[in-house]
C-alpha cells in the first residue's frame, strides 16, 4: 500500500491555514483514516477559533491514544484535526489547599511517576491507579485531558473524576466554564462540552486519602471488563456515623485484617465502570455506619452487583459482571480502608 501525505511548507501558509493531508493507494488497498485536515493551535484561544470554523465535525488531537485507533479503524471520520499538543501551560500536577490541578496535556506517565508529597498525601490514588491504563508507550503520550475528553466508562480518570467529585474545565467562545464529572459524562463516548470547546484542565477540590481502584482485564492493558473505584471516610467507635457498641462489636478481629481496631464507616462511594454507558455510581448510603471489617466489604459489593444492569458482550455476559463487581468492590473498599 503506497500511503503518501503530503504537508504545506511553513513558509507558504497563511494564518490559520491547515496542514493539507490527502491519502492516495494503490490500486485495491484499503486506507486507514479517512481524509481529514490536520491544524496546530498554539493557544487556547488559537484552538477554540479554529474548532469555531471548522464546525463540529473537527476533533481535537491531545494525545492520540484512543482517537487515532478509533480512526484507523474508521470508527471516527473527523473531517479535521485540531493539534492542542503544542500549547505551553497545560502540562501540570498542582496540590495546594483548593485541592488538585491537573492540566490537560499531562501525560498518564507523569501522574504514574510523581513524587510530590502533596499529591500523594491526598490523591495518591490517581498515582496508584495509573498503572492500569494500557501500556507504557501510552501512557507516556497519552494525556489526562484526553482521555476525559474521551468519555470511555472504563478508563480510570473518567470513573476517578466521578469517585472524587472533580470538576471538568472547559474554554470556548464565551469563555471558561465548569461541569462537574457527575454531569459531563453522559453516555457512550459522550460528554457534556461543545464541539467548540476545549478541555484544558481537570481540578480536584478535596483530597481522598482513602480510596482505591482495582479492575480486571483478560490481558494486561486490555480495557477493563469492570473497574471499581471507591472512597471511604472512617470513624473511631461511638464517633458520628457509628454506633459504639455494635462498630465495636462487630470488628473483632479488623485490626488483624489491616482494618482499624473498632473503626466504623462515616461515608462510602463507589463508582464502577464497564458496567453502563457512564460511569456507574453506587448508592451506599446504607453502609454509613457499618463496622469496617471484612464482612461490611462483602455485603457492599454484592449491593453493587444488584444496582446493575451490565450488558452481555464478548468480554462476558451480565451475570459475570455482577460477580465480577462483587469482587472488585469488596478487594478496592478493603484496600482503600487501610490506607
Amino acid at each position: 500500500m503506497v500511503y503518501q501525505v503530503e504537508i504545506l511548507s511553513l513558509a507558504a501558509r497563511a494564518p490559520h491555514q491547515p496542514y493539507q493531508l490527502h491519502h492516495q493507494a494503490a490500486e485495491g488497498s484499503v486506507l486507514k483514516p479517512a481524509p481529514f485536515t490536520y491544524h496546530v493551535a498554539h493557544d487556547v484561544a488559537e484552538a477554540v477559533a479554529l474548532l469555531t470554523d471548522l464546525g463540529e465535525d473537527a476533533k481535537v488531537l491531545a494525545g492520540g491514544q484512543s482517537l487515532v485507533p478509533m480512526m484507523n479503524l474508521r470508527l471516527a471520520r473527523p473531517s479535521a484535526l485540531v493539534d492542542i499538543t503544542r500549547i505551553p501551560g497545560l502540562d501540570y500536577l498542582r496540590a495546594g489547599p483548593d485541592g488538585l490541578h491537573v492540566g490537560a496535556l499531562t501525560r498518564h506517565h507523569a501522574v504514574e511517576t510523581t513524587r510530590d508529597p502533596a499529591v500523594l498525601a491526598g490523591f495518591g490514588v490517581l498515582q496508584r491507579s495509573a498503572r492500569w491504563i494500557g501500556h507504557y508507550p501510552i501512557r507516556s503520550r497519552g494525556t489526562f485531558g484526553g482521555s476525559v475528553a474521551h468519555g470511555d466508562s472504563t478508563a480510570e480518570w473518567c470513573i476517578l473524576a466521578v469517585l472524587l467529585g472533580a470538576q471538568i474545565i472547559l474554554a470556548g467562545p464565551g469563555g471558561e466554564r465548569q461541569v462537574g464529572a457527575g454531569d459531563f459524562f453522559e453516555g457512550f463516548f459522550t460528554i457534556a462540552a461543545e464541539p467548540d470547546e476545549v478541555i484544558t484542565e481537570v481540578w480536584f477540590p478535596a483530597p481522598a486519602p482513602h480510596a482505591a481502584l482495582t479492575e480486571f482485564a483478560p490481558r494486561q492493558g486490555d480495557f477493563a471488563t469492570v473497574a471499581a473505584a471507591v472512597s471511604v471516610e472512617l470513624a473511631s467507635a461511638g464517633t458520628d456515623g457509628a454506633d459504639g457498641a455494635d462498630g465495636a462489636a462487630s470488628t473483632d478481629g479488623a485490626e488483624a485484617n489491616g482494618q482499624p481496631d473498632g473503626a466504623a464507616l462515616r461515608q462510602a462511594r463507589i463508582v464502577l465502570g464497564g458496567v453502563s454507558p457512564a460511569p456507574f455510581v453506587v448508592d451506599a448510603t446504607s453502609l454509613a455506619g457499618q463496622p469496617a471489617a471484612p464482612a461490611t466489604w462483602r455485603e457492599a459489593g454484592e449491593l453493587a452487583a444488584a444496582q446493575i444492569d451490565p450488558p452481555d458482550d464478548e468480554s462476558g455476559d451480565a451475570q459475570y459482571r455482577r460477580r465480577l463487581t462483587a469482587t472488585l468492590v469488596s478487594r478496592a473498599l478493603a484496600e482503600a480502608s487501610r490506607r
